[in-house]
Formats: structure tokens, C-alpha cells, sequence
């Protein structure tokens, strides 16, 4: 049976069966091959997605820009919204859904990532929280 991620947020490895995570290995190193022989991706040509860090990253950031560029996305850096203060969480994961066709969140509570994935109605990914880094694997 073929492997259909489409849509699904990226909270936790514990999300995904073994075969999940394989097929994310072979094509995280299928995507670097084709860059290394040249070949420019299109896989999320138009998409828009937003980056949201509570926490402060080099690494993370730089994949995941370097990733959504190399792929054909558009991407916003986000680093001091209103979120949870003047703007409910709720409320937040709404609008960005409306904009965005994904978003990353590098932040301290897991709760808040998972709030993002119930209310945005797109794909979430965890870059970080006190609890989880499944980005890195």
C-alpha cells in the first residue's frame, strides 16, 4: 500500500508508523540528490507557508527556508507575533490557515503545536518544543 502523507501535520515521530518514517527518510534524501544533480523541485510550487519561533534557531530556520525555496514555496518568518497574548491561540491558528498553506512552529509548549494543528485546518510541524524535535530525526 503506498504511503500518502498529503495533509497530515508533523507533531511527533510517534504520529507515524515505521513505514511512515522510511518513506519521509528516502524521500528527505531523494529531494537532496535531485538538488545536488541540478534538478529544481516544483512539489509545493504556489504554496505559501508561514514559520512561527517562539524559540530562536539558526539550524531550523535555515532548513526549513531553504527547504520551502528549494521545493518552489513562498515563506514568512514569524518571530514576535501576538500569539496567546492579544490574539488567542484559537483565533492565531485560524488566520494563519487562511493565508498559509502550512505552518512550522519552533516554541516551548507542545500543547500550543497541537492547538496549531486542530484549528489551522493545514499541516503543522513541530521544529521544536520542550517536549519533542521530530523535524530532526
Amino acid at each position: 500500500m503506498p504511503v500518502n502523507l498529503k495533509g497530515r501535520s508533523f507533531l511527533t515521530l510517534k504520529d507515524f508508523s515505521s513505514e511512515e518514517i522510511r518513506y519521509l527518510l528516502d524521500l528527505a534524501h531523494d529531494l537532496k540528490a535531485k538538488k545536488r544533480a541540478g534538478i529544481k523541485g516544483n512539489l509545493l510550487e504556489g504554496r505559501n507557508i508561514v514559520l512561527l519561533f517562539e524559540k530562536t534557531s539558526t539550524r531550523t530556520r535555515c532548513a526549513f527556508e531553504v527547504a520551502a525555496y528549494d521545493e518552489g514555496a513562498n515563506c514568512t518568518f514569524l518571530s514576535n507575533s501576538q500569539m496567546g497574548k492579544k490574539e488567542s491561540l484559537e483565533d492565531t491558528a485560524k488566520v494563519l490557515g487562511r493565508f498559509y498553506d502550512g505552518i512550522e512552529f519552533r516554541g516551548f509548549k507542545q500543547s500550543d503545536v497541537e492547538m496549531l494543528a486542530k484549528y489551522s485546518g493545514v499541516p503543522v510541524w513541530n521544529g521544536l518544543t520542550d517536549l519533542y524535535h521530530p523535524t530532526q530525526i
